[in-house]
């Protein structure tokens, strides 16, 4: 089973991811391209510019052709759509010459758990955070994964709750899912 954990900054996808790694011994994580690409000595600008984005769009590509198996990703394809459409310089960004890597890409995806922003809000923001962004970012992945105006096709769990329940909700579809 192949499975990616999405949404915007600070809404708790890598604690899922860890909860699930935890949850799921023989399933292997991948880190998300941020964090794999900063550690090889990308420089990313202070706020992410479209190419930056672009960048982590092309490495989530690229890990989802990675060998088979059972994964967990921190981040998918879809993520980094969703900033470049709500990127101050959106209209830089050519979605339409994307968007077949990205179908095809996605179809190497069994599930796509989405981490939303919680109302109240489960996460303490710094002053550093951008909420505008964050919220906006929210609402675009919402609307790509669950209206799915692309045809990504994939299926998508929406999760909700602690970092606990949010395991569980995907630990009980899963074992829905292999009924």
């Amino acid at each position: 089973m192949r499975i990616a954990v999405t949404g915007t900054h600070r809404a708790g996808k890598s604690t899922l991811v860890d909860e699930l790694s935890d949850l799921l011994p023989d399933h292997v994580t991948v880190d998300e391209p941020y964090h794999q690409m900063e550690e090889e000595g990308y420089a990313f600008a202070e706020s992410p510019s479209v190419e930056d984005f672009e960048a982590q769009l092309t490495r989530s590509l690229a890990n989802l052709d990675e060998g088979p198996g059972d994964v967990v990703f921190d981040r998918c394809p879809v993520d980094f759509i969703g900033y470049l459409l709500a990127h101050e310089d959106r209209d830089a960004f050519d979605l339409e010459a994307w968007l077949p890597r990205v179908r095809a890409a996605l179809r190497k995806i069994d599930l796509i758990v989405l981490v939303g922003v919680e109302q109240p809000d489960r996460i303490s923001l710094s002053a550093t955070d951008d909420d505008g962004l964050r919220l906006a970012v929210d609402e675009k992945l919402k609307e790509l994964l669950l209206e799915d105006p692309h045809a990504f096709e994939v299926e998508v769990l929406e999760v909700e709750g602690s970092p606990r329940a949010r395991a569980k909700q995907v630990l009980a579809h899963l074992a829905d899912a292999s009924r």
